[in-house]
């Protein structure tokens, strides 16, 4: 029997489909084994098992890629804390939520930091960043149910500022701290805060 055009247009669809979540999990693979340096589009090629060629096609350049890679961890990280376990995910104390939001955000920025402040503009301005609007709603949902009333717009921005690429730049590069530190004064500022309001 044979395959017809509506057919293997499917099969390509599904093959180029399959190739991009297999090339965005090895530059992801990467990122997390190596840091992001090492994503270069020979070495995303060799983890992933397929030509250099076929990651030319899919993505075009290394930025091109590295944006995809982006996008793909900005929707990963919304479904998670819409729909994905806890604590980052519903049914968790909202201060748990947050910390733990708060740590998946500032994993994102680390990891896609050049990317972030070359799509920010010099100074990596979040606020205008298209994932700010869902982001910050979810947010101010969280500090809402902390008790911070509803008057949220200048401790929403307070609270994510370290979280975005301009201030984790110059935490890490200026100020010489890691990750590990920022994220973890980062939660202590957040428990301060909620210690304030809620008294716990």
């Amino acid at each position: 029997m044979s395959v017809g055009v509506g057919e293997r247009a499917d099969t390509e669809r599904a093959d180029a489909a399959r190739n991009r979540r297999l090339l965005l999990a090895a530059a992801q693979d990467l990122i997390d084994n190596h840091g992001a340096a090492a994503v270069t589009m020979d070495a995303v090629a060799r983890e992933a098992g397929v030509g250099k060629g076929t990651v030319f096609r899919r993505f075009g350049s290394r930025t091109g890629l590295m944006l995809a890679l982006l996008d793909h961890s900005e929707s990963e990280i919304q479904r998670a804390y819409l729909s994905g376990p806890q604590p980052l995910g519903p049914g968790a104390p909202p201060l748990d939520r947050l910390l733990a939001y708060g740590r998946a955000r500032l994993k994102l920025t680390s990891d896609h930091l050049d990317i972030l402040i070359e799509a920010g503009g010099a100074g990596g301005d979040f606020l205008n960043h298209p994932v700010w609007a869902a982001s910050n709603r979810h947010v101010q949902i969280l500090l809402q149910q902390l008790g911070f009333g509803a008057q949220l717009d200048v401790i929403s921005v307070a609270v994510q500022s370290p979280l975005n690429a301009a201030a984790v730049k110059h935490l890490l590069e200026i100020v010489g701290l890691d990750l590990e530190t920022i994220t973890a004064e980062w939660e202590a500022m957040v428990r301060t805060l909620a210690r304030g309001v809620v008294g716990t």
